[in-house]
C-alpha cells in the first residue's frame, strides 16, 4: 500500500511550471529518500504533497484520502511535515518549540496532559536535547536549531514524516545520528518516512526506496540498486561516477566521479 500517491501532478511558482504532470507514489512503511541536483523540484513535489503548496492540476492521495478533503487538523495529525528553512516565533524555548507537536492531538486551549510531556521528554532526550530545554531558540547554533525542530515534528507522533534536507547545518556526527534515529523509527515503529536529501551515500545508505528527479521529471524509481547506478549519475546530475558495494553496510556507494565531457 502507499502512503501518498501523486496523480498528474503540476506545480508552478506565479507563471513558472516547476513540475508537470508528474505521478509519484510513496510506500507505507518505508524510508524513501528524493534526490536530483539544485533546482530540479524536490523541495517543490515535496511541499505539495504535503499540502503547504497548492498544486496548479492533479491530485494528491494520502492513505488512500483526497489531501484536499482532509481538514489541516486531520492531516496534522496523520503528518509531520519540516521545512527546509523552519522559523520559529521569538521568545520560545527549547521545550515550548517541542511541545508546538503536540497541539494537533489537542481539543481547543487545552493544556498538555501528562501523556503530551512525556511525548515532549521521549522527544527531548533522542535528539539530544535534555540540556537546552529553558534554552532559548536563539542562543542556539544552527545545527541545534535543526535538531529542535527535528524534536518537534518526532513528537506529533505521527505515521508519516516528511523532511526537506533534514541534515542541513549538522555535522557529521549528528548527520549520521538523526538519521540513525529516523531509521530506527521506521523499523522500530514502522513510521514512513519521506527524506529530500543532497548528500547521495547517505541517501542510498539508509532508503529502502529512492526517487530521482530532474527538471520536475522523475528519472527513475525503486529500490536502492536500481536507482543508485552510473546511468542514473548521468541522467540526472550530468556526471559521470563510480559506483561500488560500501564494505560496511553492503550498499552502492559513489565513490568517484568527474563531468560528463561533450
Amino acid at each position: 500500500m502507499n502512503s501518498i500517491t501523486a496523480k498528474n501532478l503540476s506545480i508552478s511558482y506565479d507563471d513558472n511550471l516547476v513540475v508537470k504532470n508528474l505521478d509519484m507514489m510513496i510506500p507505507q512503511g518505508k524510508i524513501t529518500t528524493i534526490i536530483g541536483p539544485n533546482g530540479c523540484g524536490k523541495s517543490t513535489v515535496l511541499k505539495a504533497i504535503g499540502r503547504i503548496l497548492k498544486p496548479k492540476g492533479g491530485m494528491v492521495y494520502l492513505n488512500g484520502d483526497d489531501i484536499r478533503s482532509l481538514t489541516t487538523k486531520e492531516i496534522a495529525q496523520k503528518m509531520a511535515i519540516l521545512p527546509q528553512t523552519p522559523q520559529s516565533p521569538g521568545g520560545l524555548m527549547v521545550g515550548e518549540l517541542v511541545a508546538y507537536g503536540r497541539f494537533p492531538h489537542q481539543n481547543g486551549f487545552g493544556k498538555l496532559k501528562q501523556e503530551d510531556k512525556k511525548i515532549i521528554s521521549w522527544a527531548l532526550e533522542v535528539t539530544k536535547l535534555m540540556e537546552f530545554e529553558t534554552t532559548m531558540i536563539s542562543n542556539l547554533s544552527g545545527g541545534q536549531r535543526q535538531r529542535v525542530w527535528i524534536a518537534m515534528a518526532l513528537a506529533q507522533q505521527t505515521d508519516l514524516i516528511l523532511l526537506d534536507e533534514p541534515t542541513t547545518y549538522l555535522d557529521l556526527t549528528y548527520q549520521l545520528e538523526v538519521l540513525e534515529l529516523l531509521y530506527r523509527l521506521n523499523r522500530e515503529q514502522k513510521r514512513t518516512i519521506v527524506m529530500v536529501l543532497h548528500d547521495l551515500n547517505l541517501a542510498a545508505r539508509f532508503a529502502d526506496y529512492m526517487i530521482a528527479v530532474r527538471g520536475g521529471d522523475i528519472i527513475c524509481h525503486g529500490c536502492v540498486e536500481e536507482v543508485m547506478t552510473p546511468d542514473m549519475l548521468k541522467e540526472t546530475f550530468r556526471i559521470d561516477g563510480q559506483i561500488m558495494k560500501e564494505p560496511r553496510t553492503g550498499r552502492p556507494i559513489c565513490v568517484s566521479y568527474d563531468l560528463l565531457k561533450d
